[in-house]
């Protein structure tokens, strides 16, 4: 008596088949494809509210910098225990339910820049300048370590903010 075998037949091509190289790859059912990175190394993330979406974006970031937004997260969650979440922009926000934005973060090629949206009214002043006036940066760059309780500082001063509405 013979075994049946699982595997399937070879697909035979036909000539109303796509060429291999021209066909697309579709991700399987349940399993969600690899995020694009954009210049710099952002990766691209749908836009989406809830922390499902900044722990994707945080997922998705390269090399070191995945530990430094996992620790950012960490920190803002810590200082601000309701705080809400999206990702806009490939860009995970954070804010305060009906009162708008208060931080962001993203990929840059050699740091991840954190972005205080009313960060001139903060003390002291995070140390990166903006275009926009009330703008206000600090950069994080592989092998810094995050003076945290600073951070968390700015964090708790910025979450007290009116937020910004984007």
């Amino acid at each position: 008596m013979a075994k049946k075998t699982s595997q399937k037949p070879a697909k035979v091509a036909k000539k109303s088949d796509p060429a291999p190289h021209k066909a697309a790859a579709k991700p399987k059912p349940g399993k969600s494809a690899k995020p694009k990175l954009l210049s710099g190394g952002n990766p691209q993330i749908a836009k989406g509210y809830g922390d499902g979406p900044v722990q994707d974006f945080i997922a998705a970031m390269p090399g070191w910098k995945q530990d430094v937004g996992r620790r950012l997260d960490e920190l803002i969650e810590r200082a601000v225990p309701n705080v809400h979440k999206a990702v806009k922009w490939n860009t995970p926000f954070y804010g305060i339910e009906g009162d708008g934005w208060f931080l962001g973060f993203h990929c840059i090629s050699k740091y991840v820049k954190v972005a205080f949206f009313r960060g001139k009214s903060l003390r002291p002043v995070p140390p990166v300048e903006s275009k926009q006036n009330e703008v206000r940066y600090f950069h994080i760059h592989e092998g810094d370590a995050i003076d945290e309780a600073q951070f968390t500082d700015w964090v708790k001063q910025a979450s007290r903010l009116p937020g910004e509405r984007m």
